[in-house]
């Protein structure tokens, strides 16, 4: 008999809670800011019609969600989202999501960048969204904010975050994540030593000139349980806790950015902290990091897992009902909820909500969001139905909603430019992505 995993569902590593009781109160003293990114360029076309935090991910679930859930599960519950292009889907989705009963201050609530009398400009950045939503965070005695980005994917406990944060006492903290040299052109590069304290930073090192000095110490790399041995240097998450004076006056300026201005300037004059994280995280702010992280949560043990009972994704409720397999054959495939799939062929692929699938189709290595509503027995005869039609052949796509994909088409990045935009589809990364209420007709080749 072949030995076989034990868990198979569940993930290979899990970050374990951190036991250390924080002083009495410190979570309701703690608003968190998720930022929701700006137009999400890097996402498009999938977010043509949305805002980034609101695109599907792993078939059920929105990114906004994976942000939200860890503060959930951390036992934050003052949660704002700050936003400002196509914010109404993602509203939406969080008014239906995130419900507390009326005896309680508990929020997750969207701003939405806004005219006002002291200004009527678009989000600059992370610092400056922060900047123009003050006094909103200000109303309420907090002691401690924590900024979240709003495009990852990761499962942190943030009671450690604001453990390590208060013990050391710190201005401001900020996860770094330990990456290999050939990773450190992607991210802000910090310097600390075993006191945590960062000394140094390097904006997406290009060449070689001061790596040397950043990478992680044999010390710093024993105290966090790692090989002495390994070359690895602290890549900025993204994810920082300010103090509440501290905040304050580090953006009584005009500094837009966090990353690139704020905690470069900190480092002079404040005490900033490292939070070394060495669970799974994942910038899932471009197409191809986007359709790998999706394609890998089918694996046989996923690196990252929904799977995780004590520290679970929350999202929309919607009571669909179970999907309806009818002689499909299926190999490491995510098939959500209120699905009909046929005597199809589906191999790594994540199927979303109320996807269709008719007979004879075969789809690789593919992402199909699904639909936002059920249309069966309501379609007009002459307009094609919502999901993929007979004898599809599907490989290396991303299918946004709604798509309706006639019979006989045929979508393949095969033979073509890496990056290519056309009438109703568009390449991005080697991927096509076929954007939402896409109608591609029958026999069609891509």
């Amino acid at each position: 008999m072949q030995n076989q995993p034990q868990r198979d569902s569940l993930p290979k590593n899990s970050t374990p809670k951190a036991y250390a009781a924080l002083p009495p109160g410190t979570l309701q003293r703690t608003l968190a800011i998720i930022m929701g990114g700006g137009a999400g360029t890097r996402l498009f076309p999938l977010t043509k019609d949305r805002a980034k935090p609101a695109v599907p991910l792993g078939g059920k679930y929105r990114i906004v969600d994976i942000p939200i859930s860890n503060c959930l599960n951390s036992g934050l519950r003052s949660i704002y989202v700050l936003t400002q292009f196509n914010s109404m889907s993602l509203h939406r989705h969080i008014q239906a999501s995130y419900k507390f009963d009326n005896f309680s201050r508990s929020f997750v609530d969207i701003l939405a960048a806004q005219q006002t009398p002291t200004g009527s400009q678009w989000y600059q950045g992370t610092a400056d969204a922060v900047r123009q939503n003050m006094r909103y965070f200000l109303e309420r005695p907090y002691d401690y904010y924590l900024i979240l980005s709003g495009d990852q994917l990761y499962r942190m406990d943030f009671q450690a975050l604001l453990h390590q944060h208060i013990k050391l006492g710190a201005d401001i903290t900020l996860a770094t994540k330990p990456v290999a040299r050939h990773q450190v052109s992607e991210f802000g590069i910090m310097q600390s030593g075993v006191d945590r304290r960062i000394t140094g930073f390097i904006e997406k090192p290009l060449d070689e000139s001061g790596l040397r000095e950043m990478k992680m110490s044999r010390e710093l790399l024993r105290a966090i349980g790692s090989n002495e041995e390994e070359e690895l240097f602290q890549a900025s998450m993204g994810i920082y806790v300010f103090n509440r004076n501290v905040l304050i006056e580090s953006l009584k300026n005009d500094l837009v950015d966090f990353g690139k201005h704020i905690i470069p300037a900190s480092i002079k004059d404040r005490h900033v902290s490292a939070f070394i994280f060495k669970g799974y995280w994942e910038d899932i702010g471009t197409i191809r990091a986007f359709y790998e992280a999706n394609l890998d949560l089918t694996d046989l043990v996923p690196e990252y897992s929904f799977f995780e009972p004590e520290s679970p994704i929350y999202t929309h409720p919607r009571f669909l009902p179970g999907s309806k397999i009818n002689g499909a054959t299926l190999r490491q495939a995510i098939i959500s909820d209120g699905c009909i799939i046929s005597d199809a062929h589906l191999e790594r692929c994540v199927v979303g909500i109320r996807s269709v699938i008719q007979s004879g189709a075969t789809i690789r290595n593919s992402i199909v969001m699904g639909a936002d509503y059920f249309e069966l027995g309501q379609t007009d005869s002459s307009q094609l139905p919502i999901g993929i039609g007979r004898n599809c052949v599907i490989d290396r796509a991303i299918i946004d909603k709604n798509a309706r994909i006639a019979d006989g088409v045929v979508i393949t990045p095969e033979g073509k430019p890496q990056n290519l935009d056309a009438d109703n589809y568009f390449i991005r990364d080697g991927i096509v992505v076929i954007p939402k209420d896409a109608v591609i007709p029958a026999g069609f080749w891509i």
